[in-house]
């Protein structure tokens, strides 16, 4: 007696089997063959953030007639299966053409990491039904559609996945050279204060009130510790804008070619 639970359409008279071997759920996507009946598996293309996956029933009768459980009857209806995934690959391609920002290319790869996991596992079910049924034109067809769907997910993903790498590499650079500007930026004021720092310290020396010192500085003086600043800030700043040596490591020497006897 059939499941009063069976996923197929009450309707279709298929072997026992066929019900027999599926639950309450569509399962893994597979093709299914008993007394020259043929019934196939497969999944709705997924949506994004969907973790239960829909099942799509196609059955061909001993005579060659497909029928569907929601795309209609013929042969036609697995086509517009297939279709159907390519279709939304060509959207995310769309969509990757578009895209500008790792946010961007992160949406296309979330999208498409269970749409190719489907599309793979298509082209898998209707090479398990090609071998099952090797007399049937329709499913060669079918079955290299399915491949040449598959091969737009895989070659879809790979230049997602580039993309976003170039991305970051490239932002990476651009954090580098900004970093690096910095450093030259800080490098020279660093210089600058090297230059004026003698001088503001011999300046905060000389003015403090003192009881001994030179409470009445002369020009000669003044400018005598002016010039001194000035040095000391020079030598002070070559000191600084010299960099360091950095030897690189000595190569290993060749080793040698064994010497072959005669």
């Amino acid at each position: 007696m059939a499941s009063t639970k069976s996923v197929l359409p009450p309707t279709w008279k298929v072997p026992e089997l066929f019900r027999a071997r599926l639950g309450e759920m569509a399962g893994r996507q597979r093709a299914m063959e008993s007394e020259g009946h043929l019934l196939l598996v497969l999944h709705e293309p997924p949506n994004p953030g969907e973790s239960e996956r829909r099942g799509r029933y196609f059955w061909r009768e001993p005579d060659g007639g497909w029928k569907s459980n929601s795309l209609g009857t013929g042969v036609q209806a697995l086509r517009k299966h297939a279709a159907e995934y390519a279709e939304r690959i060509q959207a995310l391609d769309d969509q990757l053409q578009q895209a500008a920002t790792s946010d961007d290319y992160f949406r296309v790869l979330q999208e498409l990491a269970p749409l190719y996991r489907a599309a793979r596992n298509l082209h898998a079910a209707l090479q398990q039904a090609r071998e099952l049924l090797p007399a049937d034109r329709d499913l060669v067809v079918l079955r290299d559609q399915a491949g040449e769907v598959e091969r737009a997910a895989e070659l879809l993903q790979s230049d997602a996945k580039h993309g976003l790498d170039f991305l970051i590499a490239r932002k990476t650079e651009d954090q580098a050279r900004r970093g690096y500007e910095m450093a030259v930026s800080a490098h020279r004021l660093n210089l600058l204060a090297a230059i004026f720092f003698p001088i503001a310290t011999l300046s905060a020396v000389f003015g403090m009130n003192l009881e001994h010192g030179l409470p009445q500085q002369s020009q000669a003086v003044f400018f005598g510790v002016l010039v001194f600043g000035l040095v000391s800030g020079m030598f002070l700043t070559l000191l600084i804008a010299i960099r360091p040596t950095i030897h690189s490591p000595a190569k290993p020497a060749p080793a040698k070619k064994p010497a072959f006897r005669k």
